[in-house]
């Protein structure tokens, strides 16, 4: 018997499967770190931690809707109808300004983009102002350049036996809609009583901060922001507040930053604003939406609904020079009224942390 023969024979069987297993990643590429879709497959897009960079390098696009998790519930079209143009979306779970603005400046490397809807969550300005996608465990392999740690990618199992399969049945199989990147209102559950029950609200309340407290925060993130504006002049942003619920007002105030945070949210816009290729918009105090609990699964994500409410008003009653004084006090008013009336209903229902007190 040829041992030789055998042992080689067997050395090109298990490199001709490394072969095909890398082809078959590299032509599917669920991933979209090589190119877009091809051989008719869909843009499925349902991981965004590892989607959203390759669809900002590889896709046809000139638009791009920026966010955090509240954003992944607008379906594209939506957009992409009311405004001509063709739109991906560039999101991250807690919206860090850093991450987010990190994504605009890889869409604009190969991209000419005529508009950018932006998702500013408040909290997001008083955050850290550097990149967090390595810190908080993102695929790096992904977002780098060096080829040679694609072998993560290659040769990875759950790529090759769920994530394929998966992209392949969602573009052959039934009517996947493009346009609902990274929806995930179809598995949540909205109402008053499951959000509710998501709340667990602080038993004291902290002593109220100094408005300033996370202004060198805040302006580094409107800085970063700031910069991107300026350097395309070409391309309309579009910022607007998100409809956040009345709960999500009694949290922030039970920790003492409802001040500091109506002081972030103006010291943005009032920046912004001056630029004549930005709109801004809030609804974050309009009380039809806000205060019915029903349109919420928890204190900050609302239903797919008010997403598309929020697109068809995006153009009505903006922001401006001359009116973001009156706007920030019927804002700030509306916050206030939040905590101290529009709660109330609710007190006996609300569940409380007896542990989560001040020392």
């Amino acid at each position: 018997m040829n041992y030789g023969k055998l042992l080689r024979n067997f050395i090109l069987f298990i490199l001709t499967g490394f072969v095909l297993m890398a082809a078959l990643v590299i032509v599917v590429d669920p991933f979209f770190h090589y190119h877009k879709p091809v051989l008719g497959l869909k843009e499925v897009l349902t991981d965004k931690e590892y989607q959203c960079i390759g669809t900002l390098k590889n896709f046809d696009y000139d638009s791009v809707i920026v966010g955090s998790s509240v954003c992944e519930n607008y379906n594209n079209h939506w957009f992409d109808d009311k405004y001509k143009v063709k739109s991906v979306k560039a999101v991250r779970s807690y919206g860090a300004t850093a991450d987010l603005t990190y994504f605009l400046d890889v869409a604009y490397e190969e991209h000419d983009i005529k508009y950018v809807f932006y998702n500013i969550d408040p909290g997001a300005l008083s955050g850290m102002p550097y990149v967090t996608f390595e810190e908080t465990g993102c695929p790096m392999y992904l977002y780098d350049d060096n080829i040679f740690n694609d072998i993560e990618y290659l040769f990875n199992k759950d790529v090759i036996m769920k994530k394929i399969p998966a992209m392949v049945s969602k573009s052959y199989v039934g009517e996947y809609d493009e346009g609902e990147s990274y929806n995930w209102a179809k598995w949540k559950q909205f109402g008053e009583d499951f959000m509710l029950g998501q709340y667990i609200r602080r038993a004291d309340i902290l002593p109220a901060k100094n408005q300033d407290y996370y202004k060198e925060a805040c302006e580094a993130n409107i800085k970063l922001i700031e910069d991107i504006v300026k350097a395309h002049p070409e391309t309309q942003f579009v910022f607007f507040y998100p409809p956040y619920s009345i709960l999500w007002w009694d949290n922030i105030y039970r920790d003492g930053d409802i001040d500091s945070y109506l002081y972030n949210m103006k010291l943005c816009a009032s920046s912004l604003i001056k630029y004549d290729n930005v709109s801004m918009y809030s609804f974050i105090e309009d009380e039809d939406i806000c205060a019915n609990l029903n349109n919420y699964m928890d204190v900050l994500h609302f239903s797919a609904d008010i997403n598309q409410y929020v697109v068809d008003k995006l153009g009505d009653e903006p922001i401006t020079v001359d009116n973001i004084d009156d706007r920030f006090d019927k804002i700030g008013e509306y916050a206030y009224k939040a905590v101290n009336e529009l709660v109330l209903p609710y007190e006996d229902r609300i569940r409380i942390d007896e542990t989560e007190v001040s020392p």
